[in-house]
């Protein structure tokens, strides 16, 4: 695998670079100091893993990651503990190696990028990413000026992480920029229902119900005790 590594600090970049060097098949073609460096080489040259901090000046990891339109893998590297979630809410995310980085982790994240098949569509930020349409059923989000049409009884759950929210559905997830108050206004009322400050969900999608979750797919939603009481009245209990 052809590789390169972005990271403002010049001790980083080394010591990555060393760390690569215990990996067969693994090849350091360039580093970058910057992330805008490393849009002008990418605009010319096809790279299959970038190692990518996420903490930069004036442009962040996720910044570069948004202005990609077919990212390669990417390993984030970071002192930071505290971005893994939304991490991972990106397609080309393989792993997120936290500083100081030993080779035995740095190795089985390499092994991972071996293997990594994306299985996820994520989509990221634009200016107008949640549209409405003349079909009730039909949610369409914007991703490269392109409108991708979601079925919206498809949705069973939006889940809020900070300044995105994904939207899962009956066959792939979906994460964009934007707030739940937003989708909020987008969705039917006697489908969808907000349960938790971070969670709206598909009241038809509900499996099971115990104390205070919800059981939707796979996925066990906490339900506020704010909300409950109006969760309760939606369903139809015997």
């Amino acid at each position: 695998m052809n590789s390169i590594i972005i990271d403002d600090e010049q001790t980083a970049r080394v010591i990555i670079q060393q760390l690569c060097t215990h990996a067969e098949d693994l090849t350091v073609v360039k580093d970058f100091p910057n992330a805008i460096q490393a849009i002008k080489f990418l605009n010319q040259n096809d790279i299959d893993l970038i190692f990518l901090d996420i903490h930069m000046p004036d442009f962040t990891g996720f910044d570069f990651i948004q202005t990609l339109k077919n990212p390669p893998k990417i390993i984030l590297t970071t002192s930071d503990r505290n971005f893994a979630a939304e991490a991972f809410e990106y397609e080309c995310i393989v792993d997120y190696l936290v500083k100081p980085i030993t080779l035995p982790r740095f190795l089985k994240a390499i092994q991972k990028a071996e293997s990594f098949s994306p299985s996820e569509a994520v989509i990221p930020e634009t200016t107008t990413p949640i549209a409405n349409t003349n079909d009730e059923n039909d949610l369409y989000i914007n991703i490269d000026r392109r409108l991708i049409k979601i079925d919206i009884p498809s949705i069973y759950l939006v889940e809020a992480k900070g300044d995105y929210i994904t939207l899962k559905t009956d066959t792939k997830n979906y994460t964009v920029h934007s707030t739940l108050k937003k989708i909020e206004e987008k969705l039917p009322d006697d489908l969808f229902l907000k349960i938790h400050r971070s969670y709206v969900i598909n009241v038809k999608k509900i499996i099971d119900i115990e104390d205070n979750s919800v059981l939707i797919a796979k996925d066990v939603i906490p339900v506020s005790r704010s909300n409950r009481p109006e969760l309760m009245k939606r369903l139809n209990l015997l």
